[in-house]
């Protein structure tokens, strides 16, 4: 039977939703590793960004309809989804992790978590089993699980980020491009993706590692 992985996607689009490529490399990787994807986002609104600008339009949108988008329809509401139906779950990156499944682009360490994903991140958590983040989603994680946890991250190099995310109470292991990172007492694998990715190869390349390292200790 395929292990089922969770994805938790966050709108589509790099500067207000999940970053496509990093989305769609994840999605790739657990079907090349003999996973089945299971694709989720919460039920919420976004503040659209002009992609070509990289303004705010001053549209809203629907974070469970563009993620649809990436998921070719078959997603479903992450406040449906219970932690007992998933073998693991992955997040990609992009500015929705940060801006829609918490607020840790606008508050850091003091983010708040959109309540179903802290739910099921942390009900994740509780039952030990393998939590992969990808690009600035390892912030989320901290956010989430800093305080009780303590978990071992990547965003790769950034000073700022790494240094909001050992306020939450996690460690910030730096970590080059097509690598990854495991915190293997809390089952938590990182990669830094397009958090320095200069060309689309290299984020693919981290990302298949990690998502492999992640079925493996499904």
């Amino acid at each position: 039977m395929k292990k089922k992985i969770g994805v938790v996607l966050s709108g589509c689009g790099v500067y207000d939703g999940s970053e496509i490529h990093e989305a769609v490399f994840t999605l790739l990787a657990i079907d090349r590793n003999g996973g089945e994807a299971i694709c989720m986002a919460p039920d919420i609104e976004l503040s659209e960004v002009n992609h070509i600008t990289g303004q705010p339009s001053g549209a809203k949108r629907s974070v469970l309809a563009e993620s649809a988008r990436i998921a070719r329809g078959r997603i479903r509401n992450i406040a449906e989804v219970q932690a007992g139906e998933l073998d693991a779950i992955i997040f990609p990156g992009g500015y929705g992790a940060a801006k829609n499944l918490c607020n840790f682009a606008e508050k850091g360490a003091e983010a708040s978590i959109q309540p179903e994903v802290a739910r099921l991140l942390r009900d994740m958590a509780k039952a030990k089993k393998p939590i992969c983040a990808i690009c600035i989603a390892p912030a989320l994680i901290a956010a989430t699980l800093g305080k009780e946890y303590a978990p071992q991250v990547t965003i790769g190099t950034d000073a700022g980020t790494a240094a909001a995310i050992g306020q939450t109470g996690s460690v910030h292991v730096e970590c080059p491009v097509t690598e990854f990172v495991v915190d293997k007492e809390r089952r938590i694998v990182s990669t830094p993706a397009y958090m320095l990715a200069e060309r689309i190869s290299e984020a693919a390349e981290g990302i298949e590692k990690a998502v492999k390292a992640t079925l493996e200790m499904a």
